[in-house]
């Protein structure tokens, strides 16, 4: 299931994203607010468990998310800020790392790195701020899979409606939260009005 955000408060800082005076500095904060709304979103059903801490009357036991059974997996490197916002929200969870290229001919998405922590049995929440195709949403999804997690949630800035459909018919079982989707892919597979490059962006690197 797909459900995109609708706060005017996101549609502000999605344009702010798409202006090209955006440095990298700015670009990297608003992407790790977004992650912040879009990880609200969510987990707002996660079921709690209690946890026992030392408060200033002694110690309690107190509703929270169950930190450790989480991983906040990230598509390097465009999707690094968006896995620090993320676990700095739950301090408690474990990042994974997968790093995949797009071939800028076949548009088909390559895994070089797989750095997964156990997922048995666990949520994984994927961030990554682009979904274009879906390629290589749906290779890091079918890796993911194969661990066999509890649940996959994954966490987007902006997507094309054709990659949302490609990846939500093949995979309805994984809940895709997006800031915004927008309009199309263009005849070069690049979304459509899109952000631009989002890892070139956030750290100022070129081709």
């Amino acid at each position: 299931m797909v459900y995109e955000l609708s706060n005017p408060v996101t549609k502000t800082l999605i344009t702010h994203l798409r202006d090209q005076k955006s440095d990298a500095l700015r670009f990297r904060h608003i992407v790790a607010e977004l992650t912040k709304q879009l990880m609200y979103e969510a987990l707002k059903e996660q079921t709690l468990v209690q946890k026992s801490i030392v408060t200033w009357q002694g110690e309690g036991k107190y509703d929270t998310i169950d930190e450790e059974n989480i991983i906040v997996a990230t598509v390097l490197r465009a999707g690094m800020p968006m896995l620090e916002s993320a676990i700095n929200l739950l301090v408690g969870a474990t990042a994974g790392f997968l790093a995949m290229k797009r071939d800028e001919v076949t548009h088909k998405s390559v895994l070089y790195y797989d750095r997964l922590p156990d997922c048995k049995g666990k949520t994984v929440i994927l961030v990554d701020p682009m979904v274009a195709t879906g390629g290589s949403m749906m290779d890091a999804i079918e890796l993911i899979k194969s661990r066999e997690p509890l649940k996959i949630i994954t966490l987007n800035i902006i997507g094309s409606p054709e990659g949302l459909e490609k990846v939500s018919t093949a995979y309805p079982e994984v809940d895709i939260f997006i800031a915004q989707i927008d309009v199309r892919l263009n005849g070069d597979k690049f979304i459509i009005p899109g952000l631009g490059d989002a890892g070139d962006r956030s750290y100022n690197t070129v081709e």
